[in-house]
């Protein structure tokens, strides 16, 4: 796969361990669910390294002292409906007040392609930094989707989160959003004819909320 400026593609032996446990079959739906937020929480502490800080003064026991602090208010979730609400408490660990917007979308089993059917985004959205989570990248139609939605409401600081990506997902999104940088814990082969990811994991949405 081409190399692109805009791709994290972590390296991580946390993360490889928990991606292990992820992948088994037998792995329970509560345990899976936890280790989705584990590995979001590994990921947005290595995604953040560029973020903004602004100037506090605090009082320790001792002194005034200048200290930096991420603004109040300055951070967005959306996760894409379903799967990525698996993802949402993993950014909350280090975010928690950051507000919570949600972007459905639905991939057609004929087509394969990307269909939106609800978008609900917190006010002032535009100028937040927006995490943009979703577990498995096969395709990248919903994703690449998801960000036109967002760049349509004005959104401009946007990160992308996978936790598994196959190589086409990772190229559709970086031709089609370069200035979004995308990062994925775990590189897969490739999809398979029905568009999944291989080795993968299954479906998330299912795993995660035991619907199948």
């Amino acid at each position: 796969m081409k190399a692109y400026k805009n791709v994290f593609i972590f390296d991580h032996p946390l993360i490889k361990h928990k991606i292990a446990i992820l992948r088994d079959k037998n792995t329970g739906m509560k345990e899976f669910r936890e280790l989705i937020e584990e590995i979001t929480t590994i990921m947005t502490y290595e995604s953040m390294r560029d973020v903004k800080l602004v100037p506090v003064q605090v009082e320790t026991p001792l002194e005034t002292t200048t200290q930096y602090k991420v603004p109040e208010e300055s951070i967005a979730i959306v996760p894409i409906l379903r799967a990525g609400l698996g993802m949402v408490n993993g950014v909350h660990k280090v975010f928690p007040t950051a507000k919570v917007g949600h972007i459905g979308m639905y991939r057609d089993e004929e087509t394969l392609q990307p269909q939106e059917y609800y978008c609900k985004l917190p006010d002032g959205i535009e100028n937040k930094t927006v995490f943009l989570v979703d577990p498995m990248l096969a395709t990248g139609g919903s994703a690449c989707d998801a960000l036109d939605a967002l760049k349509k409401r004005g959104c401009k600081n946007i990160k992308f989160m996978a936790v598994i990506a196959a190589p086409q997902g990772i190229e559709a999104v970086a031709k089609a959003h370069p200035d979004v940088p995308v990062y994925v814990s775990t590189l897969d082969r490739c999809l398979n004819e029905n568009g999944y990811i291989l080795p993968g994991l299954g479906d998330a949405g299912d795993r995660l909320f035991g619907t199948k």
